[in-house]
């Protein structure tokens, strides 16, 4: 089923992309952040060319999101790119102390090669980068461990840059999430709504739930997406489509049962639910 144009680029992002190419003139490490639930779709197409020169650490966060095998298959994925990336759950803190642990060992070797060109020790700064709505700040809370940072689970939260002291010879900037001017990927497009990496505005909340039950069906045949309509069944009391032309059917009669026929709201409460992980621990991405 086609969702629509999917586009969201508001203002606050635009003047944030302005003043973060300023900005990454001042900085030494990039740390970049992406969503474990898709890995791919936020990857910003920008981003080698704004990291050219610098260190750069790849964070997947909201690892508790995703099942074992999804980590592992992705974890080995990455390292056939020759990447080595850091696992982590701001929530909850898990993975974080290492990453931590790697900033500061990073900037430590950035200030060793300073001070062998014959120039002074100073803090090292980094810049956290990725999509809207990936944790950039829970994260950055969680390592400076105190809420320095306003965060939340939506998109278009930070609305401006801000610096960050963490110690040991480390600030840390604080960017709002940044989005290419246009979506030309339409699939990664709705990956990104369904994770509400974007704004609501730029998207249709009934075609986007049918497309992530279509998706769900594709998905089911691998195992390490953790997909499982019985789940579904289950949850909302109906069995479930197993036709892909059945799914808006199976959706209005859950509807009928759930919210008074009420489709756009039933439709709300399916992606919340798959936000909230209450429809298991499923990755929208496999390698």
């Amino acid at each position: 089923m086609k969702t629509g144009k999917i586009q969201w680029y508001p203002g606050h992002i635009a003047k944030a992309e302005k003043q973060l190419s300023n900005n990454l003139k001042k900085v030494d490490l990039v740390i970049e952040i992406r969503d474990a639930r898709i890995p791919i779709s936020t990857s910003h197409p920008h981003l080698e060319r704004w990291i050219k020169g610098k260190q750069h650490l790849l964070v997947i966060n909201r690892r508790d999101m995703i099942s074992i095998k999804a980590i592992q298959a992705w974890d080995k994925w990455f390292r056939n790119q020759g990447r080595e990336p850091l696992w982590c759950n701001a929530k909850d803190g898990t993975g974080v102390k290492k990453l931590q642990e790697t900033a500061i060992q990073t900037g430590k070797q950035l200030n060793e090669r300073r001070q062998a060109r014959g120039m002074k020790k100073r803090p090292v700064r980094a810049l956290t980068l990725g999509f809207p709505n990936v944790g950039k700040s829970a994260l950055i809370n969680r390592l400076v461990r105190k809420k320095v940072v306003i965060s939340a689970r939506k998109a278009g939260v930070t609305r401006s840059l801000q610096w960050v002291r963490l110690g040991q010879g480390l600030d840390l900037l604080d960017a709002p999430g940044v989005l290419p001017p246009r979506l030309d990927d339409q699939e990664a497009a709705l990956r990104l709504a369904l994770c509400d990496d974007i704004g609501e505005a730029a998207y249709d909340v009934e075609s986007v739930a049918v497309a992530f039950l279509m998706m769900l069906q594709q998905l089911e045949a691998r195992s390490e997406a953790g997909t499982s309509l019985c789940v579904l069944e289950q949850r909302y009391g109906l069995p479930f489509a197993r036709e892909a032309t059945d799914t808006d059917q199976w959706l209005m009669r859950v509807a009928e049962r759930h919210t008074s026929g009420n489709k756009a709201r039933m439709a709300q409460r399916i992606l919340e639910d798959f936000r909230r992980a209450l429809l298991g621990l499923i990755s929208l991405e496999l390698p």
